[in-house]
């Protein structure tokens, strides 16, 4: 019997890994919210994308204003780098509008232009500001900054009483919650259809529609029905109409004996069973 072997006059390594193949495998093991690259030169954002890869920062990218805006409102990202020069709606008009918005007005926005205008930057709401070409050690240490920023709570504040709308504003203010308000019931629907709040205080006795009837309304859609309710009511209620919102309300607060304490260690409560976690709202508590 007769064996034949043939050997490789030439012994290679394994081919290494792309640096393409390396920065989109080290994308994947990026947690959190990504940084908003919106320029619409396609070289400016493939080399941003992959430094900021390479720095551990998660990427989504947006080659116009109006796209930028709209991952802006889907993503809500950690920050956003928004070039100035684009045609269509440039810069400016992005910041404006991202400014006005309450969803997207405190998501920070660093600029990148040929053109050293800081003062029209900071002015419309600009964070921070940079040159072309981008000095990206300066970059790095502006994103650093937001880098564990969580994204900004918000919270809607139904009462029929200015007094007591005002009271529980100022006290989540002072948290850093973006408020809205409403005076019933109706009021509190238009709010929540223009944006879903985070939490919502509610009273239950007012007009036009109160509180049981706005439970109801928004019980009816499904989106809705996972936002955190603490009532905050000067109601005596009775062991009946408690037992009326089990299932509905996470808290039943008294106005009288309401303290800014109290009130924050119930938020703070609710924000680490659900809000934070992104998750429907526990089983209902404490009525």
């Amino acid at each position: 019997t007769t064996f034949i072997i043939r050997l490789p006059t030439e012994v290679r390594e394994p081919k290494a890994e792309s640096a393409a193949a390396s920065e989109s495998i080290a994308s994947l093991k990026m947690e959190g919210r990504p940084v908003l690259v919106v320029d619409d030169d396609a070289d400016t954002r493939q080399v941003l994308q992959r430094f900021l890869n390479r720095k551990g920062f998660p990427v989504e990218c947006a080659s116009s204003g109006v796209e930028g805006l709209r991952l802006a409102r889907e993503l809500h990202p950690m920050a956003i780098i928004l070039d100035v020069m684009m045609p269509g709606m440039d810069g400016w008009a992005v910041l404006s509008t991202l400014k006005s918005e309450e969803e997207v007005k405190d998501i920070p926005v660093v600029m990148l232009t040929i053109v050293d205008d800081k003062n029209l930057g900071y002015a419309l709401g600009a964070t921070d500001y940079l040159i072309k070409p981008v000095d990206r050690d300066r970059l790095i240490e502006i994103l650093a900054k937001f880098r564990n920023v969580p994204p900004p709570r918000s919270a809607l504040v139904v009462d029929d009483e200015e007094p007591a709308r005002k009271m529980l504003t100022q006290i989540l203010e002072k948290e850093r919650w973006n408020v809205v308000q409403a005076e019933n019931g109706l009021e509190a629907l238009e709010r929540i259809a223009k944006h879903r709040p985070d939490l919502i205080l509610l009273d239950l006795v007012m007009p036009n529609m109160n509180g049981y009837q706005f439970l109801a309304e928004l019980r009816k859609h499904e989106k809705w029905r996972s936002i955190p309710i603490i009532v905050v009511t000067a109601k005596d209620m009775s062991t009946e109409e408690r037992l009326a919102l089990d299932g509905y309300v996470e808290k039943v607060l008294p106005k009288h004996a309401l303290t800014e304490e109290a009130l924050l260690t119930e938020i703070q409560d609710l924000i680490a069973a659900c809000v934070h976690a992104k998750q429907p709202a526990p089983n209902k508590r404490g009525i």
